[in-house]
């Protein structure tokens, strides 16, 4: 009794998935893997699935979400707006979404589901998380190249699409749709992220350039750091109240201060990159927790299979054929067909939507947790063992001899 009234406490879970998450980061480091494969695989492990130690509870959730605002702040540091506000980058992020809804939608009816159900397996399919890709990018030291800025881009336009689509589908399956306050949430996010990058490269960036200099900075140089995480939390508030995923508020915060010179820099880039191990890792082995194979029937395994190769093969057709017609080279369009397909948070968020209504059941929502964890899983395999495993070596033979010291 004494030892369950443990396990449950809000202290142990949290000090259970920090240990675990952080084991996760080791473990796939020392088999060369990326860190969130190994994560992910951590959660499985203590979650529901197999020794039943952590349940995603709303406290599990809460530093999940906490964890995914914080590494998207990280990752906005490395980029420079300007470089990802491109039309390409539009035409990708809208055929990225169409093609993998009309994916999903006609799979799950040949699978028998009914009209709403297969509508919400459609939407599900359109979403993209973009902390995976973008943290694996990053562990291989692959954010500034062309494919990486337009992942990010068109991912955050995902977010956006995502959302305007899953307004249509709430209107379709309850049939009480409505054009204006469909278009009222696409452009209010759209002011938002504009709005967003404009206060925060030419207030923000300033106000922050201002108390570098100030005697305050300079005997609590941490101000630095502590101005820039304010901003990240406000930022993915002000998203949240708009409507918007809060990770591309934190998103937007990080690239307005991408650009920043500061005396002291380098301690709040630094503060935010160790906040970021700690909490980021909590974000991703919460996916693993967050699966439960108990609700896995047979039936449902065949069509998680077929959900799953749907999943991928869209992303790569609707996001990869268009970066192609765009110009990138082979590499760069498998990167970027690769790199969208993990749907992460973002997916299970909106069959989690469908399960609150009514509209799917628990069975529809475990295949749909499962496809997000797979298509979470798969692609940073690829990327790192296959899309670059052969540049890497290309790069270590043409590294020049070491030279001899005898």
């Amino acid at each position: 009794m004494f030892g369950e009234g443990i396990l449950s406490s809000a202290d142990f879970q949290m000090s259970l998935l920090l240990f675990v998450a952080l084991a996760g980061y080791l473990i796939a480091y020392r088999i060369n893997q990326s860190a969130v494969v190994g994560i992910i695989l951590a959660g499985i492990l203590v979650g529901p699935s197999f020794l039943g130690l952590v349940t995603y509870t709303d406290f599990v959730s809460s530093l999940a979400h906490l964890g995914a605002v914080v590494l998207l702040f990280t990752i906005g540091l490395e980029f420079n707006i300007k470089e990802i506000a491109r039309v390409r980058y539009l035409v990708i992020g809208l055929c990225g979404v169409i093609v993998p809804i009309l994916g999903g939608f006609f799979t799950a009816e040949l699978f028998g589901f009914d009209f709403k159900a297969a509508v919400f397996i459609g939407v599900a399919l359109s979403a993209t998380s973009i902390a995976i890709t973008a943290n694996v990018l990053r562990e291989m030291g692959k954010l500034q190249t062309e494919a990486a800025k337009a992942i990010i881009a068109v991912a955050v336009i995902d977010d956006v699409l995502a959302l305007f689509f899953l307004s249509i589908a709430e209107g379709v399956v309850s049939g009480d749709i409505s054009v204006g306050p469909i278009l009222l949430t696409a452009l209010i996010a759209i002011a938002f992220i504009g709005i967003g990058a404009l206060v925060g490269k030419f207030v923000f960036a300033r106000l922050m350039v201002r108390l570098d200099n100030t005697p305050l900075c300079e005997k609590y140089p941490e101000s630095i750091f502590i101005f820039a995480i304010m901003t990240a939390f406000l930022y993915a508030l002000m998203a949240e109240l708009v409507g918007l995923s809060a990770i591309v508020g934190s998103f937007l915060a990080g690239a307005s201060f991408s650009e920043v010179k500061l005396n002291r820099g380098a301690i709040f880039r630094q503060g935010a990159e160790h906040l970021q191990i700690i909490f980021a890792s909590i974000f991703f082995v919460s996916l693993g927790v967050i699966m439960d194979v108990h609700y896995i029937t047979i039936d449902v395994i065949w069509f998680v299979l077929a959900l799953t190769a749907v999943a991928i093969i869209t992303k790569i057709i609707g996001c990869g054929v268009p970066a192609k017609l765009y110009g990138m080279n082979w590499k760069d369009t498998a990167v970027v067909g690769v790199g969208m397909a993990p749907r992460g948070e973002v997916g299970m968020i909106i069959g989690l939507i469908g399960l609150n209504q009514g509209l799917i059941n628990m069975g529809v929502y475990s295949a749909i947790i499962l496809m997000c964890l797979i298509t979470t899983i798969i692609p940073p395999l690829i990327m790192k063992n296959w899309i670059y495993k052969d540049r890497s070596k290309k790069e270590v033979c043409e590294s020049p001899p070491a030279k001899s010291h005898s």
